[in-house]
């Protein structure tokens, strides 16, 4: 397989997404470059195991990724081939940068299995990215690293050795396969939108770790005493005929707890009172579930169920995105996903929606609290259900019968404590230069109205995005000092009620998160690398174009502001995958020491660094990235 993470530039004419990929690098060797010589095991068994499949994907700038997944095959240490995939089925791979979906349940024979492979098919795809000003743009013209057009392509990913996935019977086993958007595609704007991928796929065998995990499709069973229930798998908005429905992705069993929050044919339960609910609908009734699968026992724990009219694609068209700008009652919400009522899926940039007394207004993982309209304001990530009123006309318009106030991220960097004169105890609120709400650019929010007018308009009041203010009640922020950057989960405060703009639910010290390094050097450079040995790298940023930064959880850190230069030295035990790529060949050493051997022979030898990913723990304060993943393209 070939191994690219292409280097572009995102900004004007020409747009870059570069990234490092940074899933679970113990868990994944790449095929056909490895320098270390691992035993395969023989595979002799005979019995059958289960096996479940998810999907997911690495953060990306991509507003929507929609292709069609033809196959996913698994090979085993003996050759044999074994498809997984009943049905081709279609996939937006930018929806899944913080969950993964499950995919399909088989049953396969036991022993080791090496490969994995998924065929993807181009022929209708929807892709759009964001130009300059973050406006959503078709990409029409998508080729391979050759410039040809695109139709179909397969990504593979090898699973050797102590990496490798083995079934065994009565132990069901877990893999989940991330498409690296990042990795895998450039895009450059001359000035329409041209996307380049060059594959990319990674396999993450430990399902605890990082996201959780999204189930969809038609309601099984119910079993109220034992507290679970049944959802046969419809992945990604497939349709299915209910002869299809039976036989094709498999079920899993959903376990509920006291604390699982229910939507029902639009009512609100928690714990035995909803599987009650859900134990009244209809057989093969829609069914969507967020929770996480533990072990001892392996089990599927779910957080929130939602089941028949509160899932998308019933009897109600439904939109999904933020609110941009808010007039009246009149929202303009943006980087809408818009299911039509029956199933269909499309992605369309803007939607304008109309709010009336009448609309019922919920707040994810709340119960016994009433809301409405007013509750809605800049930035509130929102779920929809209504009727487009004009799905032909050249902007489109709903009218809104219920909405869920789903949780908002933000993104960005602490620029102190501030005070609120609320009586009687005044509100100290956390406050954050804000680079991003759900992934979008701050420019595109107008917060006009958010601010409380007291008696006459006061625009003063408005949120401010270079000092938005958050309300943490009882979360402890104390240990974040000015400049720290953070990530925060919450609900944006009612409209014309700021301050303070947002209420926090938890609070990310992106710190702590693993860093992504990017760094490109305009033109190459034969003095990037200061020094290298096999106890690290010492880089100069002389010559770096527009990416040089560090990134953790979105938020981005320029290193040409930090004190010291970039470092990077490897983890303690040395072992990792470390990438070097030249002529459009891709060396990979799984020590550091013969990669920096390597590196330094081909520095050596006249070459020219074009740019560098790094994934893991970065320190602010000496510019120090510790990792075990490096990517280096040389010319």
């Amino acid at each position: 397989m070939k191994i690219h993470t292409p280097f572009s530039q995102r900004r004007g004419k020409f747009a870059t997404l570069l990234s490092a990929l940074f899933l679970l690098l113990a868990a994944l060797v790449l095929s056909g470059c490895a320098d270390d010589n691992i035993d395969n095991s023989t595979d002799n068994s005979d019995a059958d195991g289960e096996l479940v499949i998810g999907l997911t994907d690495a953060e990306g700038d991509f507003a929507t990724y929609t292709v069609d997944v033809k196959s996913l095959t698994l090979t085993k240490a003996s050759g044999e081939v074994v498809h997984t995939l009943p049905l081709s089925t279609r996939v937006d791979f930018a929806q899944y940068t913080e969950m993964t979906e499950f995919l399909t349940v088989v049953t396969v024979s036991s022993g080791l299995y090496v490969q994995a492979e998924m065929v993807l098919d181009y022929s209708d795809a929807d892709i759009q990215v964001e130009d300059a000003n973050g406006h959503a743009v078709k990409v029409d013209t998508i080729v391979d690293a050759d410039g040809k057009s695109i139709t179909e392509l397969t990504l593979a990913v090898k699973l050797e050795g102590r990496n490798s996935l083995r079934i065994v019977p009565g132990v069901p086993a877990h893999l989940t396969l991330d498409f690296d958007l990042k990795a895998s595609n450039s895009v450059e704007f001359n000035p329409d939108p041209r996307v380049t991928v060059e594959p990319f796929l990674l396999a993450e065998l430990d399902v605890e770790k990082f996201k959780s995990h999204r189930l969809r499709g038609p309601l099984a069973s119910v079993d109220v005493a034992n507290n679970t229930f049944d959802v046969i798998i419809r992945p990604f908005h497939r349709h299915m005929s209910r002869r299809d429905i039976v036989r094709h992705f498999g079920a899993i069993t959903v376990t509920a707890t006291d604390d699982t929050v229910f939507e029902v044919e639009g009512e609100s339960y928690q714990g035995n009172a909803g599987l009650t609910a859900m134990d009244a609908l209809p057989r093969f009734s829609a069914t969507l579930v967020r929770g996480d699968i533990k072990l001892n026992p392996r089990r599927f724990v779910a957080h929130e169920v939602y089941a028949g009219s509160s899932v998308p694609g019933g009897s109600d068209d439904v939109i999904t995105g933020n609110v941009i700008a808010r007039t009246g009652n009149t929202l303009t919400v943006k980087g809408v996903t818009l299911i039509r009522a029956g199933g269909s899926v499309v992605f369309n940039d803007t939607v304008i929606v109309q709010l009336s007394r009448e609309t019922i207004v919920k707040r994810q993982l709340s119960m016994g609290v009433d809301y409405d309209i007013d509750d809605i304001s800049v930035g509130q990530r929102l779920r929809i259900f209504g009727t487009l009123a004009s799905p032909l006309a050249s902007r489109l318009e709903m009218k809104a019968k219920r909405v869920q106030m789903r949780f908002t991220t933000l993104r960005g960097t602490v620029v102190g404590m501030g005070v609120i004169p609320v009586e009687p105890i005044p509100v100290t609120p956390f406050v954050v230069d804000l680079q991003a709400i759900d992934g979008r650019r701050v420019s595109l929010f107008d917060f006009s109205g958010t601010g409380q007018s007291g008696t006459g308009t006061n625009a003063t009041n408005d949120a401010n995005p270079a000092a938005y203010e958050i309300v943490t009640s009882s979360l402890d922020v104390s240990g974040f000092g000015d400049g720290a950057p953070v990530k925060v989960r919450g609900f944006v405060t009612p409209f014309g009620s700021a301050p303070a703009d947002f209420i926090a639910h938890s609070v990310f010290d992106v710190a702590l998160m693993k860093g992504v390094m990017a760094i490109g050097w305009e033109p190459a450079s034969g003095t990037a690398i200061s020094s290298l040995s096999a106890d690290g790298m010492r880089l100069n940023l002389d010559g770096v174009g527009r990416f040089h930064h560090v990134s953790r959880g979105r938020v981005a850190i320029d290193l040409t502001t930090l004190a010291a230069p970039p470092s990077i030295v490897p983890r303690a035990s040395g072992d990792g995958l470390y990438l070097i790529n030249q002529a459009g060949r891709h060396q990979l050493h799984t020590t550091f020491a013969r990669f920096a051997d390597d590196l330094n022979t081909r520095l050596d030898d006249g070459a020219r660094v074009r740019h560098l990913a790094a994934s893991g723990s970065f320190d602010d304060a000496t510019a120090q990235m510790t990792t075990g993943f490096v990517n280096v393209s040389v010319e």
